[in-house]
């Protein structure tokens, strides 16, 4: 089928553009730098031809490019905890989950598959079948709770909307400098040797790929699948770091009683220093580790037969991605 993705330029969706490829489906990206294109999904071995050039929260835009496919994959977020961002990303991740879901289902588009994250799912009250929503006030959540209501009212109508959950993404070729790739490159080279006493769901983006090429079928109504993965506290995740490079990597966990007063703090300097400096310790971060939400990824398994990658292995691939691309020194390589 002809299948539309957004953000296909960033990690997860280049590495999606090649999963929904290598699953014989015909791409068209809507992107906004077409000169992007080559150099994300170069790497990956995928050339795309059908491109249409604009902004997804552009109406007009997202018609043009839903006519004349069949499906749909709504990859593009803006991701950033940096609380500087916080008003774009709670606009645009909202208003582009209104704009796509809603032209693709008016469209009758099947399915209509919505890249959503575990951070909408992270509560303290814990997880469950039915996944309800988390309670985390902070702007990268909250967008992505106000987009997964979006998606679900869709669902609750009957839409084919199918929600996919990644959890904390890594893994090898990030073609952009994000969060994630910063928090692990000072994990790597030793700067950031704190971690908050909880957990998260960590999954490997190849795996997210593998979900969401896998989700693409029609006539199947709606449905959520989290993406197979790991719950990983501070402990097994430097720990996998060292099995994964044969080095030492020092750490302490740190109470919630006392990290997050020092995460607000962090917050605050960040506000004032200037745009290229991101501190990895943001607040946001801090809150969704404490909240420990382990976060049923059986169905994804059972259903999509997709098993995730070994944790060692993800580090370890992502360690050779960030060296890789001259993110840390050479002598960091395994």
């Amino acid at each position: 089928m002809r299948v539309l993705l957004t953000g296909g330029t960033g990690f997860v969706g280049c590495h999606t553009a090649a999963a929904i490829a290598a699953a014989g489906h015909d791409l068209r990206l809507l992107v906004r730098r077409p000169d992007q294109v080559p150099v994300s999904l170069g790497p990956r071995g995928v050339e795309v031809t059908d491109v249409v050039v604009g902004d997804v929260l552009d109406e007009s835009v997202v018609a043009e490019a839903v006519a004349g496919c069949e499906a749909v994959v709504h990859a593009a977020a803006v991701y950033s905890l940096d609380p500087r961002r916080g008003a774009e990303v709670r606009r645009t991740n909202l208003r582009a989950a209104e704009v796509v879901l809603g032209r693709a289902v008016a469209s009758g588009l099947d399915p209509v598959v919505h890249v959503s994250t575990t951070v909408a799912l992270t509560r303290y009250a814990g997880s469950g079948p039915d996944l309800p929503l988390g309670d985390i006030d902070l702007p990268y959540a909250q967008s992505k709770i106000a987009s997964e209501l979006v998606a679900r009212r869709l669902q609750e109508a009957g839409a084919p909307v199918v929600t996919v959950y990644p959890g904390a993404v890594y893994g090898p070729d990030d073609p952009y400098r994000g969060d994630q790739g910063e928090r692990l490159r000072w994990i790597l080279t030793g700067r950031f040797p704190f971690w908050p006493q909880g957990g998260l769901h960590v999954t490997d983006v190849r795996d997210v790929a593998a979900v969401t090429a896998a989700v693409l079928e029609p006539d199947r109504g709606p449905r959520r699948y989290v993406v197979p993965g790991h719950h990983v506290d501070g402990d097994e995740l430097y720990a996998a770091f060292a099995q994964a490079t044969g080095r030492r990597f020092p750490h302490v966990l740190v109470p919630g009683r006392l990290i997050g007063p020092q995460s607000r703090l962090l917050d605050a300097v960040q506000r004032r220093l200037p745009a290229r400096w991101h501190l990895p310790g943001d607040r946001e971060g801090v809150e969704i580790v404490l909240r420990d939400t382990r976060v049923d990824d059986t169905p994804a398994r059972t259903e999509l037969g997709v098993e995730p990658t070994p944790l060692v292995s993800t580090i370890g691939d992502t360690v050779d991605g960030l060296v890789g691309s001259g993110r840390v020194p050479g002598r960091y390589a395994r």
